[in-house]
């Protein structure tokens, strides 16, 4: 009996810890475009605002944390500034987290580098399977390249990780025509 009760409660904690790592990945999805800083309207050449100092600073000699960076980045690229996201990225130290891998994957391939942006959507799902808005990117990219079905495929993947009320869903479903075929 008392080794039924330890592998329910090991159960049950294992359970948990995939929920809320699910929930992060679903909860860093935004619906919101970044907002426009500095950053995008005085900075220039990958540059990025350090409101410490401020002034524009090397993203690769400043001190800014990551997630300033990451935002930063972020917001280049929703500008289409993809090159100078892509070097914001680049001087994060942490490369081989899914929400980098997924933003070069966006700026790549809204650079026209197809390929390369699904590569690294592909290493965003590795380090994450749960990253849903990487799965929202690279199923409109599929939408773009006329694989409607593998597109169909990460819409459920969406859902199936409990993202059907996202962003992250809706864009993939409205890339699809807004039809839920599965």
């Amino acid at each position: 009996m008392t080794t039924r009760k330890i592998i329910l409660f090991a159960s049950a904690v294992l359970a948990a810890s995939m929920a809320s790592h699910a929930a992060m990945a679903v909860g860093d999805d935004t619906s919101e475009p970044p907002k426009k800083t500095k950053t995008t309207t005085q900075c220039t050449n990958g540059k990025v605002w350090d409101a410490k100092q401020n002034k524009c600073v090397e993203a690769k000699k400043s001190s800014l944390d990551d997630d300033i960076l990451f935002d930063a980045a972020r917001e280049l690229a929703y500008a289409g500034q993809y090159e100078n996201a892509i070097k914001v990225l680049g001087a994060m130290k942490e490369q081989h987290s899914a929400r980098v891998f997924n933003y070069l994957g966006y700026a790549n391939r809204k650079a026209g580098r197809m390929e390369r942006g699904m590569q690294y959507y592909k290493r965003a799902l590795q380090a994450d399977e749960n990253y849903i808005l990487a799965r929202s990117y690279m199923g409109q990219a599929l939408v773009e390249q006329g694989r409607i079905e593998e597109a169909k495929v990460q819409l459920v993947e969406i859902r199936d990780r409990g993202g059907e009320n996202t962003w992250a869903y809706r864009a993939l479903l409205q890339s699809l025509g807004g039809l839920r075929h599965y």
